[in-house]
């Protein structure tokens, strides 16, 4: 009788710890290309020598070796046709016992493969095959592979890590929000596998798209374009608006999971709302899942150039208000992610590798699709802006000039000296440090620093390299002396917390040896974070003659009985103030801040274990005299809530009282876990408060 392989094991439990995968599940392999993992075959009886024993793994529609999707290996060798890419290995363990008929084999996958679900089929030679499916994932620990990253404190950060921080606010005053990430849910195998078999490229070519799997470059570029929804079927739909009642608030959002899962059970229909951080934490879930080292960033005071100029015009009313947003703007913070990763396509010697900007926020389109990157953050620092990809938007975004003009009734406009500046944009660029929940300031990463002669050499090489440069003008301009007769600066008299009054100083110095008849506006505004204008808040007016060498300090009080009006509908607040002497020259001063929510507490009473009931207690104190309705309070946590749990036990919050909740989970993953809760109501938006417990296993 004809010996046959009767059952294969696949050891999906020791794999997928040796390969950091365990994670993720160990009820099927999921191992990292270019490191062996075992199989074991059984057969019906004693494996001889003599005996060919051949196996093939197979990835794509219509795998080929060719397109190195398909290789055929024996306990011999492999069995490649010429041309072959992507050979796998394989030899047989010395634990195997043959007069048992147990053949273990140590196969490894090249450093090269396609990353994706292959099948594995096993046979004796003349035998019924036997059939199997791996998933395999770029990685980080292995050398030969494009996403090495030699430092194991940050691959378990940049990798591992299924928590981060993403920053917001405004450079003045920015804060943090923890972000679930969650790339190892089980259900991330198969969200993220169809995330890359529904782009565009693959229903064009679906045998290329595979094949070109193994290149980093190429898996993020086709992430960033599948976040959002634009040109495809894409994650997520963004709005940045104010109307979202036909889906989720980007605010509400705590981590990526839950978009991910709608994403998927919909048939990959578009989740409704992203906004930048929402876009780039959902892709830092995906690249981690596949192995590629990544990291959120938020770069405050951030340009959205659109013309290539390097320069952006910002225009003020006669009023002091800021018009309608403009083709070209400033956020107060914009987030993309950095992938890890090698540019074999950019030069050998490797100056170019590292960390690369990937933005699937759709802004501009690159290649005709909106999607950015990958950018090497190297290129950006040195304003090398002829290399792919998307680096003159990038290097924009962080060191655009701005102008700022006020436009007379006349049609005619006025340059605002002292608002004008070449040092403004690309502040306080900022990402989670490694190992810790504290921030890393990154902006030298990006450019020298601000006012060196090198910060200049590079604007003007990066002006000279960008072939759509039309900003020679701005970029002198910029450059001119600005006038020192009078200075004018903003300062805060009281914190910026939500629900009190603001109140501020205006200081006006004259510098001049002439007294000075001054006309000063001064001007409050809601504003959303991209630069446009919510709502008029305050608009004062004073008249002050200022002797020569006189200070003037003027107080600016917005009540919070005024500014609550719009509390849903703005996520900072500008203030501005603008004067004109007799010489007709115009200064001014401004300062954009966010306002500090009112805190929510949440924590673990007791013992945690996985498997077993939690409970947690949530409180949070209406600090207003008045009563807070339409409350919503959800929770979330990888591995402590398979789905977002919603309590809405507490519809109203009287005047000064407290909501205390206890609720109920049944943790399934061991170790170190995060809770985030998230509290909206008719006056405060999405207040996020969040804690770590860990989970005995």
């Amino acid at each position: 009788m004809a010996n046959e392989i009767r059952r294969v094991d696949l050891h999906c439990k020791t794999n997928n710890a040796a390969h950091n995968t365990d994670e993720i599940t160990t009820s099927q392999l999921i191992v990292r290309r270019g490191q062996p993992f075992s199989i074991t075959l059984e057969m019906a009886f004693a494996f001889q020598t003599s005996d060919i024993l051949q196996l093939t793994v197979e990835t794509g529609r219509f795998p080929s070796q060719s397109q190195g999707t398909k290789c055929t290996f024996t306990n011999r060798a492999p069995t490649c046709v010429a041309g072959s890419k992507a050979i796998w290995s394989c030899k047989v363990d010395d634990r195997s016992i043959f007069q048992r008929g147990i053949v273990i084999f140590s196969v490894t996958p090249p450093a090269d493969a396609p990353v994706g679900r292959y099948s594995l089929s096993a046979e004796l030679k003349g035998g019924t095959p036997v059939k199997e499916s791996l998933v395999v994932l770029f990685n980080p620990w292995c050398w030969d592979d494009s996403v090495y990253l030699p430092d194991e404190k940050e691959r378990r950060e940049y990798v591992m890590n299924e928590q981060g921080l993403i920053y917001s606010g405004t450079a003045y005053n920015f804060d943090s929000m923890i972000w679930e990430f969650g790339q190892f849910e089980e259900e991330m195998v198969d969200i993220c596998l169809k995330l890359l078999d529904v782009n565009p490229k693959h229903q064009r070519d679906p045998d290329g798209d595979v094949s070109a799997r193994c290149n980093p470059i190429y898996v993020g570029r086709v992430i960033s374009a599948m976040i959002n929804s634009n040109d495809d079927m894409g994650v997520l739909v963004g709005c940045w608006g104010n109307n979202f009642q036909d889906g989720v608030p980007p605010t509400r959002w705590t981590g990526s999971v839950s978009i991910l899962q709608r994403w998927y059970q919909n048939n990959c229909r578009a989740v409704k709302y992203g906004q930048c951080w929402v876009f780039a934490g959902v892709m830092c879930t995906v690249m981690r899942f596949f192995g590629i080292p990544c990291r959120v960033v938020t770069n405050f005071v951030s340009a959205h150039d659109t013309d290539n100029s390097l320069t952006i015009d910002q225009y003020f009313d006669e009023y002091g208000f800021k018009p309608k947003q403009s083709l070209d703007d400033i956020w107060n913070f914009h987030v993309w992610v950095e992938g890890w990763m090698k540019r074999p396509d950019l030069q050998k010697e490797g100056c170019y590798d590292g960390w690369q900007v990937l933005d699937p926020t759709p802004q501009e389109k690159s290649g005709g699709v909106f999607c950015c990157g990958p950018a090497p953050v190297f290129a950006i620092h040195q304003g090398h802006m002829d290399l792919k990809y998307d680096i003159p938007f990038v290097f924009s975004e962080v060191n655009a000039d701005v102008v700022k003009w006020m436009l007379n009734a006349d049609g005619s406009k006025t340059k605002i000296h002292s608002l004008s500046n070449t040092a403004g944009v690309g502040q306080n660029i900022s990402t989670k440090a490694v190992g810790a929940l504290t921030r890393n300031d990154i902006t030298n990463t990006y450019k020298y620093q601000e006012g060196s002669p090198m910060e200049r050499v590079v604007y003007d090489h990066a002006l000279r390299l960008n072939s759509q440069g039309k900003g020679v003008v701005g970029a002198d301009t910029c450059q001119l002396t600005e006038p020192k007769e009078v200075e004018m600066s903003l300062e805060k008299e009281t914190s910026f917390k939500n629900a009190q009054d603001i109140k501020l100083n205006l200081k006006v110095s004259n510098r001049d040896k002439k007294n000075k008849t001054m006309f000063i506006l001064v001007n409050a505004q809601a504003m959303n974070y991209t630069g446009t204008q919510a709502r008029n808040i305050l608009h004062a007016q004073h008249e002050n003659t200022l002797l020569a060498g006189q200070v003037v300090n003027i107080p600016i009080h917005i009540p919070y009985s005024v500014y609550s009006k719009h509390t849903g509908n703005f996520d900072s607040m500008k203030v501005s103030a603008l004067t004109k002497d007799d010489k007709g020259d115009i200064y001014g001063a401004q300062i954009d801040f966010a306002l500090e929510d009112p805190p929510i507490s949440i924590k673990v009473l007791g013992e945690a274990c996985v498997n077993r009931p939690m409970m947690i207690e949530v409180e949070f104190q209406n600090p207003l005299n008045e009563t807070l309705r339409c409350c919503c309070l959800t929770i979330t946590g990888c591995g402590l809530f398979r789905s977002d749990h919603i309590e809405t036990n507490c519809m109203e919050l009287q005047p000064n009282e407290t909501l205390n909740l206890h609720i109920n989970t049944t943790p399934y993953k061991a170790g170190m876990r995060t809770l985030i809760a998230d509290f909206d109501c008719s006056a405060f938006r999405d207040i996020k408060g969040s804690c770590t417990v860990y989970i005995k296993p």
